[in-house]
């Protein structure tokens, strides 16, 4: 995937989407590498797309970090970054995986499931 939209648009715009999706695949024309993550209300798009959860995107948009890494670069308690890590995988934003850490047991590498990720709220 190429690029992530995240954006606020309501159920018709959804099924507009979807339509145009099928219309595309219907004519066999290809699929840009692009996902898009809708969310109903702005508010709730920028509750759970917070500063830090979204300092934390950028730290891995271009370079996968483990845990640690990221606690240290971003002055966070590994506790809160595990638990945005989550929260951030499953609404498919990120994706980690445990790799071994020679003498020190297993750690969890964490990367951006796209190298760019465009955040559109329209509000009215």
């Amino acid at each position: 995937m190429t690029k992530l939209v995240i954006r606020t648009d309501d159920v018709a715009g959804f099924f507009n989407r979807a339509k145009d999706a099928a219309r595309r695949a219907d004519r066999g024309q290809p699929f840009k590498g692009k996902v898009t993550l809708s969310f109903e209300d702005p508010q709730q798009m920028f509750t759970v797309l917070s500063e830090a959860r979204r300092r934390l995107m950028l730290e891995v948009m271009h370079e996968p970090r483990t845990i640690n890494e990221l606690t240290h670069r971003l002055h966070r308690d590994r506790s809160s970054i595990t638990k945005d890590v989550g929260l951030l995988e499953k609404l498919g934003l990120l994706v980690s995986h445990r790799q071994a850490n020679p003498g020190h047991g297993i750690q969890k590498l964490v990367r951006s499931v796209a190298p760019k990720i465009e955040m559109v709220a329209t509000l009215g």
